[in-house]
């Protein structure tokens, strides 16, 4: 193990640095209810395939970034991230066998769970959502996932990332 060592790893990062831009370019208004949850895709993948790299104090991180770019409470996305990402690797070996459809299925009940455990929070900090219209992000995104993954698997595949 001492003679291995990271080959393009920072295409990992690039791709989350990517997510994070994506996750809060503008969109129009009537869309920013269905805007895909980009970091947690990402995070999501990279911990099924890389779970030695990516793990939790990995969506620590990408969560307290997501906190101060959206001017959110310190800790809020990170912990939901955190959540996201244990509840991802708990399932990980369960999910690469699943075909493509049923892997999106369980992407939007965990995106679906982290997206609870939002409104819970902003229920308790006092920014309320009007409506459980929080939900629809993980439908998108688990409609979005077999691309993310198929995309994402190709630059596993020409970088040769280890």
């Amino acid at each position: 193990m001492a003679g291995t060592h990271s080959r393009n790893g920072w295409i990992v990062w690039l791709t989350f640095a990517i997510g994070l831009l994506l996750s809060v370019s503008p969109l129009p208004q009537f869309m920013e209810v269905f805007r895909p949850l980009w970091l947690a895709l990402l995070l999501a993948f990279w911990a099924l395939v890389l779970p030695h790299k990516v793990g939790m104090v990995t969506a620590w991180c990408l969560g307290l970034m997501e906190d101060v770019l959206y001017g959110t409470l310190l800790g809020q996305n990170a912990l939901i991230l955190t959540l996201t990402t244990f509840l991802v690797l708990s399932l990980a070996q369960r999910l690469r066998t699943f075909p493509m459809w049923q892997q999106s299925m369980v992407i939007l009940v965990i995106f679906g769970l982290a997206q609870l455990v939002q409104l819970w929070l902003s229920a308790l900090t006092g920014n309320r959502q009007p409506t459980l219209a929080l939900v629809l992000p993980a439908l998108v995104s688990a409609l979005l996932w077999p691309w993310v993954s198929y995309g994402l698997r190709g630059l596993l595949r020409r970088f040769n990332i280890n």
